[in-house]
């Protein structure tokens, strides 16, 4: 379909990436005609990314970049989210589902708050029916 907007996966490092519904989480959260490129990336591309956008010196599990109303970019650094599962008490996967949702609940307009949280739980209910 010419000019149809769609979902892209770039990998800049060899890290497994979960077998995730990420377009059909895409499509229930920013909508169908929403074009959004997920990349992942390691350590220092996502650290020099939040130095560079964001003034930050850490390395972050997820970085997300609105382009335009309907264009955005999530950068997601799996070795990142693979260290802090744990912590989150969720498992990998799991845990790498909630990273991309919530970037795309910013790029959706949401703030941090109950009702993001709230929205978060609801889609990863429907999408991964194993999620507590």
């Amino acid at each position: 379909m010419r000019g149809a907007k769609r979902f892209s996966l770039t990998r800049s490092t060899k890290d497994r990436v979960p077998a995730l519904p990420f377009v059909l989480m895409k499509n229930a959260i920013l909508g169908k005609r929403y074009d959004l490129s997920l990349v992942i990336v390691g350590d220092k591309r996502s650290s020099a990314l939040n130095r560079m956008y964001r003034k930050k010196r850490y390395t972050p599990n997820v970085l997300s970049f609105s382009l335009s109303n309907d264009a955005g970019e999530i950068f997601l650094n799996l070795r990142q989210a693979r260290r802090e599962c744990r912590a989150h008490r969720q498992t990998y996967e799991h845990f790498v589902a909630l990273l991309v949702v919530h970037s795309m609940e910013h790029l959706k307009g949401m703030r941090h708050g109950g009702r993001m949280e709230e929205e978060e739980r609801r889609i990863l209910k429907r999408f991964l029916p194993t999620y507590a």
